[in-house]
């Protein structure tokens, strides 16, 4: 062989073992230089895990601190089959404890996973400490914390539910979801190489989150319900909802649905039920009918258009924009003062006054009073009502809108209305959350918000003189309560077709009302709907509220007034 071919060779392999070379050491450059960092996550990953850390759930309390919502400390058996050791063993005595079959405890950890679903949930605190007592290598307690209803389904629509995820959906817990379910914190664990936690790498404490008391009282709240629950059976109503509120300071004392349901068990309620959870007293907005005549003879009276003795002569009917509009019996009560006409709850007399407040005025009156917008109410689902622009009115619209038709609210707008006029003429901020506590005790207070000064405290008191004379020779009769001044109005609202007009046989009775007349404590709104036993509100409504007022007077030691 040539010198120079030996050469030749000699020189290539050294080349080519220096390309290598080069290859070789890019490599080692990139994967600890610049790939360190991804590297050493996966390296982490091996042997480091970072587990979540629930934040305690703020509790719920009813006004006298009973806790309506509150959380339960439960324990779930968690298992890491690649540290046990003897696996049938573990799964016979755990069997015992966990009340399942050891064969399919056996089935579940006999492999080598590092991480299986728990096999167990919901175990108590003691029942948690014996298993944690058996020290089976492999099988480790896991508190959880489980949102819990005491009282099943007491308040169920003011308080809604909390989902698997801690997610609060509905009423409070809904609307305060991010103040109630707090921070949650993150532990890192490190792991050896058989898969064991040997110490805390980092520790991210959780923020538990703020605590909510209401201005619900659990007796009368349980009394509505009661009371409801009665009523809407009593007259084969479909639903109903009653609201409880002091007129004064604006604080909702109850609120009350039927049908109800048990946020405890929140998933079992029927795909087609699932409109049980709204609280209707927020949502369920509806034509209020003659509870509504109240309102109109305020503005009417604040004007100086008429007063209580005021005199008209009113037909059965009267036509307006081709449009006839009857009295509820079709009867014509001929001469009547004002205060008549709230007894007898006469329309045409209420046309008669819509005309003298004219579009503009009586519809000023009715924002005043709160109508169309929000009340601000602490829960989640409050609808606004609708009230068309007044420019927009036909003759007719204003005319019906008079006696509560072509309007619609939800139970407590009427209720908050209502209340302005036991209160004065002042109009307070319906509120349901008292105050707010965070983790640290510091304390949120809410306090009572006056809203606007909607008529004169004259005006107030002549209407609360009608509306007592309403129970007592009215059609509000049922409503009144031996020994104490009363005063409310019935209504019986058609219910509207979705393509117009109104059902000839369906309609919501009501009954809005305060006692005592003379320093109310309380105002409240009974609605039955579409009740089937009975025609008018007066045989339905109204005896559910002189029932609830009645107890009410006693559990809040009033004493009876001679008439």
């Amino acid at each position: 062989m040539k010198k120079e071919s030996w050469q030749q060779r000699i020189n290539l392999i050294f080349a080519l073992f220096f390309i290598l070379m080069t290859i070789l050491g890019y490599r080692l450059y990139q994967k600890q230089i610049t790939e360190h960092s991804s590297y050493r996550a996966m390296a982490e990953n091996q042997y480091i895990i970072k587990k979540d850390v629930q934040a305690a759930r703020g509790q719920i309390y009813a006004s006298d601190m009973f806790p309506l919502a509150t959380n339960l400390r439960e324990y779930q058996v968690m298992a890491t089959p690649r540290n046990i050791k003897n696996k049938q063993e573990t799964a016979d005595k755990l069997s015992v404890l966990i009340g399942k079959d050891s064969k399919e405890i056996f089935q579940a950890i006999n492999n080598d996973k590092y991480y299986i679903p728990a096999l167990k949930k919901g175990l108590s605190k003691q029942d948690g400490q014996k298993i944690a007592d058996l020290k089976l290598r492999g099988i480790t307690m896991v508190p959880e914390i489980t949102r819990t209803y005491p009282s099943s389904e007491l308040a169920s629509q003011i308080l809604g539910f909390v989902d698997a995820e801690g997610n609060g959906h509905y009423g409070i817990e809904g609307y305060y979801n991010k103040e109630l379910k707090g921070i949650g914190g993150e532990i890192e664990d490190s792991r050896d190489w058989r898969g064991e936690f040997f110490g805390i790498k980092n520790n991210q404490r959780p923020r538990d989150g703020s605590s909510v008391i209401l201005t619900i009282n659990p007796d009368i709240q349980y009394e509505a319900e009661s009371v409801l629950k009665d009523s809407v059976e009593k007259y084969e109503a479909d639903s109903g909802s009653v609201v409880i509120m002091d007129p004064k300071s604006g604080k909702i004392l109850a609120m009350a649905n039927f049908p109800t349901f048990d946020p405890n068990n929140f998933n079992k309620v029927a795909k087609e039920e699932l409109g049980v959870f709204n609280n209707t007293t927020v949502s369920g907005a509806w034509e209020p009918g003659s509870i509504f005549k109240p309102l109109i003879m305020a503005a009417a009276i604040d004007q100086g258009k008429v007063e209580p003795e005021t005199e008209g002569n009113f037909a059965s009917s009267v036509v307006v924009d081709n449009y006839k509009i009857k009295t509820s019996t079709g009867q014509a009560y001929g001469r009547e003062t004002m205060t008549q006409v709230l007894e007898n709850s006469d329309n045409v007399a209420m046309v008669w006054l819509s005309d003298l407040l004219g579009k503009e005025t009586m519809s000023k009156y009715i924002q005043k009073f709160g109508f169309g917008r929000k009340t601000g109410v602490e829960l989640d689902g409050e609808n606004p009502g609708n009230l068309a622009d007044y420019k927009k009115w036909s003759n007719s619209q204003k005319a019906t809108i008079s006696f509560g038709q072509g309007i619609t609210v939800t139970p407590l707008q009427i209720t908050s209305a209502i209340a302005s006029i036991a209160n004065g003429g002042r109009l307070m901020q319906p509120y349901i959350v008292d105050q707010t506590i965070d983790p640290n005790g510091n304390k949120n207070i809410h306090e009572p918000k006056e809203v606007s000064n909607v008529i004169s405290a004259d005006a107030a008191k002549k209407v609360t003189g009608m509306l007592i004379s309403v129970v007592e020779k009215g059609h509000g009769k049922k409503a009144g309560v031996p020994g104490y001044k009363v005063a409310g109005k019935t209504g019986t609202a058609q219910i509207p077709k979705p393509g117009g007009g109104y059902y000839p046989d369906r309609h919501v009775g009501s009954f809005a009302g305060f006692a005592p007349a003379d320093d109310p404590k309380f105002v409240m709104l009974v609605r039955l709907d579409n009740p089937k036993s009975v025609e008018w509100a007066e045989s339905s409504a109204a005896p559910a509220f002189g029932e609830i007022a009645q107890w009410l007077l006693n559990y809040m030691r009033v004493q009876p007034t001679e008439k």
